[in-house]
């Protein structure tokens, strides 16, 4: 319900891209003014604006629409920083509504949704793989590649020809025309915001890691290639720095956390763990190498979630049975990040690791077999697993896990001492992304990963990129409140942070090297 509650309010407000209906009257003898000029009047008195830009491409075949219509038409408009510009002119006896686009730019997955611009619901959504993961998964080596010769026009096309492809597919199964798409806004990384535009990102992994640019305002879709109205604008959300994109200012507009002067924290998990915490006064932002153990990028079985993926594990405390539950039920495949989160703390609560996290031989039994001198956890056996052999999880993957804990409870706390706020004061803890739709919080609680707060502390917000798009691409309010957290973020670097170290190594035991954090977890031990 909350969730609900600050997507709708902060959404609501004046539409930026807009349809208005003009009975011009016609040019006789008496009135000889040109179109354009006839037609911008008309539209600055209605807009009640002094600034109106027409692109010369709709200039050229402007009369000949006029005319076809007797004069009766609907201008379709977008409001940029200084002035208003003409998208269209089309008949207004054309029933056809006008859409936008919203997209997620991840680096992993890439989601669109087609919103009806007039009745301003959702209309349809589609999702795929980034492309780009061809070149690489992660985003290191896509940076790397663009240094080759037509290394970053290529990265460009790759993305922006199946954004065509896509967004042709949305257009032809709800049955509109990609003329009538008539805005996007895009939320991405930093990278991915470069890669998109076809900036070089060269200097974005490079010290003094300095982007092409922050803040853009709208471009016409034709410049980036994209197949929709060519003087449609797309919206990029800006970036705050190298390692603050666009995808965390759309989280942070989505979450409502700049409404209030409650302080909260907004934690997004993937490639990093980014952190924002704040209120309606101020924001601080940090990001670090928290996520890759979280994401199905460090344990063999990981994997990211989909069907047949575990996201809920239980151990029964007197036969140590696994009670293993897979996404839509199907035999299990790997696991995810919330599954490997309540796997690791189920194990610790049963006894089967110790509070460094490594296994103990004699609870664990036989399920615990050792290869290639690493040992293994039969998670499930190859009978009961859909890809017909043992899923196990390594000492090794633990360990990857209680550093990516570690990382994330202690960017948690670097910022509570740095704003001299303690983390029990804090009302609301929002979790983003596919990870928060599927954490346990009580499991991450138990392995000393996020604090000992009240579980109704915790609210799972989903894709906070794409409803930050979603409610840029519809308000005005919400377009110039994106700028405004964007001007408003301080953002703490941990690489030169020595706080940071030393609360590191204190944090690489479950659930802590101070148990007095996690008073609920010795409560329930078995």
């Amino acid at each position: 319900m909350e969730k609900q509650k600050n997507m709708e309010n902060t959404s609501e407000g004046n539409p930026w891209i807009k349809r208005i209906v003009l009975k011009i009257t016609p040019p006789d003898l008496k009135d000889n003014t040109a179109d354009v000029d006839r037609l911008v009047k008309v539209i600055k008195k209605v807009l009640a604006t002094e600034s109106l830009s027409v692109e010369f491409k709709l200039v050229q075949g402007l009369s000949k629409t006029m005319r076809k219509c007797d004069y009766n038409v609907c201008a379709i408009l977008f409001e940029g920083p200084n002035c208003w510009h003409l998208i269209d002119i089309v008949p207004s006896a054309n029933g056809e509504s006008i859409y936008g686009l919203a997209v997620d730019l991840g680096s992993s997955t890439v989601v669109i949704r087609l919103m009806d611009l007039i009745s301003r619901k959702t209309k349809d959504e589609t999702s795929f793989h980034n492309p780009q993961i061809e070149i690489g998964t992660d985003i290191l080596t896509r940076i790397h590649f663009t240094a080759q010769e037509g290394g970053l026009a290529k990265l460009q096309a790759l993305i922006i020809e199946r954004l065509n492809h896509e967004i042709d597919q949305l257009a032809k199964k709800n049955g509109i025309s990609t003329g009538s798409i008539v805005g996007m806004s895009v939320a991405g990384n930093t990278t991915m915001t470069h890669l998109f535009l076809g900036l070089d990102p060269y200097w974005l992994c490079r010290e003094p890691y300095i982007p092409v640019i922050n803040k853009l305002d709208p471009i016409k879709s034709a410049e980036p290639g994209l197949k929709i109205n060519p003087v449609a604008p797309v919206l990029v959300f800006p970036n705050v720095g190298s390692y603050f994109g666009g995808d965390l200012i759309a989280g942070i507009l989505a979450s409502g956390m700049t409404q209030s002067s409650d302080t909260s924290f907004l934690v997004d998990v993937g490639t990093n763990a980014e952190v924002v915490f704040g209120n309606s006064d101020w924001l601080m932002a940090c990001a670090g190498a928290a996520g890759p153990a979280l994401e199905g990028g460090v344990a063999d079985m990981g994997m990211m979630a989909g069907p047949g993926v575990i996201d809920k594990v239980g151990i029964d405390p007197s036969t140590s049975e696994f009670k293993i539950r897979t996404i839509e039920n199907q035999p299990p495949v790997g696991i995810c990040g919330s599954g490997l989160i309540d796997l690791v703390a189920q194990f610790f609560l049963a006894g089967m690791i110790d509070l460094r996290g490594k296994y103990v031989t004699e609870t664990c039994g036989d399920r615990l077999i050792e290869m290639d001198g690493i040992k293994q956890m039969i998670i499930v056996p190859s009978k009961d697993s859909a890809t017909g052999q043992a899923l196990t999880l390594a000492q090794t993957d633990i360990d990857g896990l209680m550093r990516s804990k570690a990382a994330m409870y202690t960017i948690l706390t670097t910022l509570s001492n740095t704003v001299n706020i303690p983390l029990s004061e804090i009302t609301r803890f929002y979790v983003a992304g596919t990870f928060g739709s599927y954490i346990d919080p009580q499991s991450a609680i138990t392995i000393g990963m996020i604090p000992d707060l009240p579980l109704e502390t915790y609210v799972p917000l989903g894709n906070t990129s794409l409803e930050g798009a979603t409610m840029a691409l519809m308000s005005s309010q919400a377009k110039e409140e994106m700028f405004r957290i964007r001007d408003r973020v301080t953002y703490l670097e941990l690489n030169v942070n020595q706080e940071f170290m030393n609360l590191f190594s204190a944090a690489k035991f479950i659930p802590h090297t101070d148990r007095s954090l996690f008073p609920s977890v010795k409560e329930r031990m078995y």
